[in-house]
C-alpha cells in the first residue's frame, strides 16, 4: 500500500484556493477555514480520496491508518 500511488486533479482555481489554505496554515500553524470555497475544495478531495482509498472500508482500518501515518510522518 506504501508504493502506490493516488491520483487527484484540481482545476486552477482549486488549486489557488487550496494554496492560499494551505499557506496560511505554514505560516500561521492554524488551519481556519475564511471562505466557502476552501470548503467546498476540501469536500472536493475528499469526494475523489472516497473513490479511491478503500482503509477506511476494511475491518483493519485504525491499525492501517496508524502504521500510514508512522510512514508519512518527518523522522
Amino acid at each position: 500500500m506504501a508504493g502506490k500511488k493516488i491520483n487527484i486533479e484540481l482545476s486552477k482555481d482549486e488549486g489557488l484556493v487550496l494554496f492560499e489554505l494551505l499557506s496560511r496554515f505554514s505560516n500561521n500553524e492554524e488551519l481556519q477555514i475564511v471562505d466557502h470555497s476552501e470548503e467546498r475544495v476540501l469536500w472536493n478531495i475528499q469526494a475523489e480520496l472516497e473513490k479511491q482509498v478503500t482503509a477506511p472500508f476494511q475491518a483493519d482500518y485504525q491499525d492501517l491508518l496508524l502504521k500510514a501515518r508512522e510512514r508519512v510522518r518527518d523522522r
